[in-house]
């Protein structure tokens, strides 16, 4: 899941840039708010986590306001020091998806981030299925027919997108938007090389391919 940071504070920012990616998130940061809005309009993310008061023409609740105006339904968490209700009303009537105080815990960030990218007409808990295939975004524990799978972080960010995404190709371009971060170096056969990767773990020791090739296209997972 890629995920972008706006937050003008480069400690805070730097935080939560290094306690993502230790979650297997892909994660782009910008520092300040005209920076942040175009990204946030031109980039496609899971999730945005967007500091209230980041200094430049467009502030926090301004970048949220544009993004739902153009159509932009990324899950927006709102960071902000200001904790009252007529605050946080302004942060959600904006368009925000939830509104954490600071100083907040970093643990309970990341659980309101996972919340945000749970899908709940597809998907209620923390485990994600496909056949005899489980994979668990909380304890990153993955299993095929009860046998445990021991994946890198990138192949298990990748299956993930995968499996939230079931049953749909998926190009390479839109794979490496959401696995891969803005500055990552890409080569153009990155994906191919992943694929199989994961195909050699989660395939290949069972009777049954989960992960499809999709000719001319890109890859889908299908039970």
């Amino acid at each position: 899941m890629r995920v972008l940071v706006i937050e003008d504070d480069h400690k805070i920012a730097r935080a939560l840039k290094k306690v993502l990616e230790q979650e297997t998130y892909a994660v782009d940061v910008a520092y300040d708010g005209d920076e942040g809005y175009a990204m946030a309009t031109t980039e496609p993310y899971d999730v945005a986590v967007i500091d209230r008061m980041i200094p430049g023409e467009y502030d926090g609740l301004a970048i949220v306001r544009a993004m739902r105006e153009q159509k932009i339904h990324t899950p927006v968490l709102i960071l902000s020091a200001l904790g009252n209700v007529s605050e946080r009303t302004l942060g959600l009537d904006a368009g925000a998806d939830d509104y954490l105080v600071k100083p907040f815990a970093l643990e309970e960030l990341l659980a309101r981030i996972r919340a945000l990218l749970r899908r709940p007409a597809e998907q209620q808990s923390t485990i994600l299925t496909a056949g005899d295939l489980t994979l668990d975004t909380v304890t990153y524990a993955v299993e095929r027919a009860g046998a445990p799978i021991q994946l890198t972080s990138k192949e298990f960010a990748l299956l993930e997108y995968l499996m939230r995404n079931q049953g749909r190709p998926l190009s390479k371009e839109i794979i490496i938007s959401h696995v891969w971060d803005y500055d990552a170096d890409i080569l153009p056969n990155t994906v191919e090389v992943y694929i199989k990767y994961l195909r050699n773990k989660v395939d290949a020791p069972f009777k049954k391919s989960l992960i499809k090739t999709v000719r001319g296209f890109g890859y889908k997972l299908e039970a």
